[in-house]
């Protein structure tokens, strides 16, 4: 794979102002890099969840007058969408990269995945690294280690994803950028495929209709 890690150059790109100029910049900079990534992972996805997950690379195309914050390239079991489906996201804010399992505000089926989410409270909690990270909203940068949470603090994040609309749950990984400069591109790969390995399961109990 020819696959070349991500340099402060790409991390800058979302401090250039002004929408098209920030947006050409992505598309020069970071997007090829997205999907060499997609190329790469969309095959040991599939491996890991048995489903065939296709490549998704943000194209932002809603936007016409804020540029964007963060992009990403997502993964999922439909060749024509993402966000209505249990998926996973490799991408970049300005301050660092994310690794995730996701399920967004848009998914239909959210309140089912949350039941099986609280039924396998227990496996989650117990499996989860304790340095991975949990987020409530992927519009929002900000996240929690899921070595500060109790059981019960995750109890009530799968019971708010099931109650309220606008609710969403993601968990993974997160390198500060600084700390990705200092990977070779190798050791970017394979951090990626540790992270993937630990949250398929996520994708296997949404998924998994009993």
């Amino acid at each position: 794979m020819d696959f070349k890690n991500f340099t402060n150059e790409d991390f800058d790109v979302f401090q250039i102002d002004g929408l098209e100029a920030r947006m050409d910049a992505l598309k020069e900079r970071i997007r090829p890099k997205l999907e060499s990534l997609g190329h790469n992972f969309a095959p040991v996805l599939t491996t890991l969840t048995g489903d065939e997950l296709f490549v998704h690379v943000a194209k932002h195309a809603r936007r016409t007058i804020n540029p964007p914050k963060d992009t990403w390239v997502a993964f999922a079991n439909n060749p024509r969408g993402y966000k209505m489906l249990p998926h996973f996201q490799i991408g970049l804010w300005h301050t660092h990269l994310f690794i995730w399992f996701a399920v967004i505000y848009e998914a239909p089926q959210k309140q089912d995945f949350a039941k099986r989410f609280i039924k396998n409270l227990n496996k989650i909690y117990k499996e989860t690294p304790k340095d991975f990270v949990w987020s409530l909203d992927h519009t929002k940068s900000e996240s929690v280690p899921h070595g500060n949470l109790s059981k019960e603090d995750l109890r009530s994040m799968f019971e708010r994803l099931e109650q309220v609309k606008k609710a969403e749950l993601l968990c993974g990984y997160e390198i500060k950028r600084e700390d990705v400069l200092k990977l070779t591109n190798e050791e970017f790969l394979q951090q990626v495929d540790y992270v993937f390995n630990k949250v398929a399961p996520f994708y296997k109990i949404a998924l998994t209709i009993k």
